[in-house]
């Protein structure tokens, strides 16, 4: 679970068992019992995702087990399957992106593994 781009003002993500990966929107409010939670499209085969990181308010990378990397261009609705880290034996933990150093990010996966993202920039 986490914050949409970093701050709770901008809402909540969270992922489940089994891959599924839920969002809410902005204006959560904290007190309610509920929260408006939407299932993000995203296609896992079932492997778990472990993270989840906004590089800006309309690209979300997401990262999990064997080495999986999802990316989504329209802020978290439907995510495709990125294959930057097939050849990565292992899980992926972390994913997360500096807008101080213009937007560079990095993935933190298992046995040390570390990823920086080379993409264009936002």
């Amino acid at each position: 679970m986490g914050f949409v781009r970093g701050d709770i003002k901008n809402g909540l993500w969270m992922t489940l068992n089994g891959g599924k990966l839920l969002v809410a929107s902005d204006n959560v409010d904290l007190s309610a019992e509920e929260f408006p939670f939407s299932e993000a499209n995203i296609k896992t085969g079932g492997y778990g995702i472990t993270d989840v990181a906004w590089r800006n308010d309309n690209e979300v990378w997401a990262v999990g087990g064997s080495g999986t990397m999802f990316v989504s261009y329209d802020n978290g609705k439907n995510f495709a399957f990125d294959k930057s880290a097939n050849n990565i034996p292992g899980n992926l933990y972390n994913v997360k992106f500096f807008p101080e150093y213009d937007n560079n990010g990095w993935a933190l996966g298992s046995n040390g593994v570390l990823l920086k993202f080379v993409g264009e920039k936002a």
